[in-house]
């Protein structure tokens, strides 16, 4: 072995470690500028703070009504991501199951939905959400989530079904249980890395989620924490010193969940590479 084959590993390393401090590079600016009062942020962003002040925490946490913008994220989330799992599970089962021209169709349509910008159907929506009576609620917001969302979860499905092995099924069959025993009980389980993988990744869109709440969600004890978060920023002001603080609130949650789940994204990626 040469001395330029035993330097690429050490080289790739160096270049690594300087791509992971460019990424880790704005949750330094956020944590760093959250605990500066507004003066300083404005002097030099990218020190480190010569005071800490605390107190931008718990006036954020008041000015921002917090307590409820959590709320309404984590009833949406939660909500909407269950129902994304189980629904989309059950759709794409049936349609492995069945195929026929009619469950190709639909599976087709559902891939179409997939490449549809969200831009050019935020007027339909709005206007289905008023005709449906469901605007400026949280239940509005969890049926729109569902529809955006649910294609995705059932191609994701779809293809990691054909791998489940039909005699599993035919043998539960034959021990007397139905259709739905069959789903719930056997299939399901088996469904468990891909479907840890859609709820991550559902729960971090839907979280993060701007665009969509504005839309349907006008009253302000229904905001949910990017809504609250950007209520710090006017016009003409933006309050830098409350509103990275309550980001800084806003963002820690997602990303323990994300820390705590993503070893099933990768069981899920290996199983759905490995089986099939």
């Amino acid at each position: 072995m040469n001395a330029n084959t035993k330097r690429w590993p050490f080289v790739t390393e160096i270049v690594m470690i300087l791509l992971a401090l460019l990424f880790l590079s704005p949750f330094y600016f956020l944590l760093a500028n959250s605990v500066k009062s507004f003066g300083e942020i404005l002097k030099n962003a990218a020190s480190w703070p010569s005071e800490f002040v605390w107190s931008n925490y718990s006036k954020a946490w008041e000015l921002a009504r917090f307590s409820e913008a959590f709320r309404n994220s984590i009833i949406i989330t939660i909500i909407s991501v269950l129902l994304i799992a189980l629904f989309s599970a059950m759709a794409a089962y049936r349609m492995v199951r069945a195929d026929n021209w009619f469950n190709r169709l639909l599976l087709l349509l559902f891939v179409a939905a997939m490449v549809v910008p969200f831009q050019t159907i935020m007027i339909p929506i709005l206007k289905t959400v008023n005709v449906l009576g469901v605007n400026n609620t949280i239940a509005g917001l969890i049926i729109c989530n569902l529809g955006l969302s649910i294609p995705m979860a059932i191609f994701l499905f779809h293809g990691f079904i054909k791998s489940v092995p039909l005699e599993i099924e035919e043998a539960a069959t034959v021990d007397g249980c139905n259709p739905v025993t069959v789903f719930f009980r056997i299939v399901l389980p088996l469904l468990k890395p891909m479907l840890m993988t859609i709820i991550v990744l559902n729960a971090l869109g839907i979280w993060n989620d701007y665009l969509l709440p504005s839309l349907i969600l006008q009253a302000p004890n229904l905001r949910t924490i990017p809504l609250a978060t950007f209520s710090f920023f006017g016009q003409y002001t933006k309050q830098w010193d409350m509103a990275l603080p309550a980001l800084t609130l806003g963002v820690a949650p997602i990303v323990i969940f994300y820390l705590f789940m993503q070893r099933y994204i990768v069981e899920g990626i290996a199983a759905g590479s490995v089986k099939g």
